[in-house]
């Protein structure tokens, strides 16, 4: 008989339509392990790694595409692999590669139940003190052998001494291609480090509860989760894994998304994630949401983690990660749906909803950019 995941997915009916008319599974395919690792380090060239995992029922919502936070934590995970490696692979000080920041992020394509998802991570860019990770996903249907790119990331990490969480260790340099391919990278990672003092010097908020709230405003929407740390969430230090604390954050983005406009919602895209502090294992964290913008058909949702260090009592609550996750609508069919507009009540709510239609007209402007030149091809 077929494993569990097999029977579950045979027996879904988008999981069926995806298929050709002629298909029938082969004995082989039916043999297949129910694993939760499909293939690992296949690499697809020279200094990159490969991870891959087959989707499952628990990595998806209910219309069965896969969350991002599910996509977000696989990045994670190749990032650390690759950025730890190198960082180890001169004498010296060991050390493990903390996350900093995640770039923008577009989904470009969804990813379904029973499709495997391949990340491939290579270094791009290193500083004294930094590395610079991109990393592509591709979605493959293991039945009918069609692949899709889904996700393109770029990621900064720094290295940890494993003795001293507090030390930065130096980088080892890596081989440029060229000098134009260096200062390229020197200019990128100028741009994320400024942009991370800034992020950082605006992060006071909190979200207060409000009761009865009316529909479709941000009270109505606005979400959080509590979240204690335990060893399974932490690295070698002792401290969260960045993929862990970004899938919580798109589970609560979600919520709110979903308590919006109470449709299938799928994640569109992530601005950059900002990791102002390490959390420590132990530490109660609090995951909150906030709506602070709405298009014709996508949602802005401000995120951010707050952390209650209690194994550390001398340490108040502090802001520990900010990021703005923006969703879209979908019908039964998977087609983009109108999302109700936010009603704004106060000045600070109209405030940001401004900074977001800010944001969605800048990247609006850059996308239509880059489409510019293929168009004229």
């Amino acid at each position: 008989p077929p494993p569990p995941l097999l029977r579950q997915l045979w027996a879904l009916p988008a999981f069926h339509a995806s298929l050709p008319p002629t298909f029938s599974p082969s004995p082989s395919l039916m043999q297949l392990e129910s694993g939760r690792v499909a293939a690992t380090m296949s690499p697809p060239g020279p200094g990159a790694i490969q991870i891959s995992r087959i989707m499952r029922p628990d990595d998806a919502n209910i219309a069965g595409n896969v969350h991002g936070g599910t996509i977000l934590k696989l990045i994670e995970e190749a990032g650390a692999i690759i950025s730890t490696r190198h960082c180890n692979s001169a004498s010296g000080e060991r050390c493990v590669a903390a996350l900093a920041r995640v770039e923008r992020t577009d989904f470009l394509s969804p990813m379904c139940i029973g499709e495997v998802a391949h990340v491939s991570a290579e270094i791009t860019y290193t500083s004294k003190h930094s590395v610079e990770v991109q990393v592509n996903v591709v979605s493959e249907n293991i039945l009918t052998g069609v692949k899709k790119v889904t996700n393109q990331a770029t990621l900064w990490y720094v290295p940890l001494a494993l003795q001293n969480v507090h030390k930065v260790l130096e980088v080892p340099p890596i081989q440029y291609a060229g000098k134009e391919q260096e200062e390229e990278g020197r200019r990128r990672y100028e741009e994320q480090k400024l942009e991370r003092l800034e992020t950082k010097e605006r992060n006071g908020d909190v979200i207060q509860p409000v009761i009865n709230p009316d529909p479709y405003t941000v009270g109505h929407s606005q979400s959080s989760l509590i979240h204690l740390v335990g060893p399974s969430d932490c690295t070698l230090h002792g401290f969260v894994h960045g993929g862990v604390t970004m899938k919580l954050m798109d589970e609560v983005a979600g919520i709110v998304a979903a308590r919006h406009c109470k449709t299938n919602i799928v994640t569109a895209s992530v601005d950059a994630i900002n990791f102002h502090e390490k959390i420590k294992k132990g530490s109660v964290i609090t995951i909150s949401g906030r709506m602070t913008f709405t298009s014709n058909k996508s949602m802005e949702i401000e995120v951010f983690v707050d952390a209650d260090p209690f194994v550390d009592e001398s340490q108040e609550r502090y802001r520990a990660v900010s990021a703005f996750f923006t969703y879209v609508s979908l019908s039964k069919e998977g087609k983009p749906l109108p999302v109700p507009q936010l009603v704004v009540e106060t000045e600070d709510e109209r405030k940001r909803f401004e900074e977001g239609k800010g944001r969605y007209l800048q990247t609006k402007a850059k996308r239509q950019a880059k489409m510019q030149p293929l168009t004229q091809q």
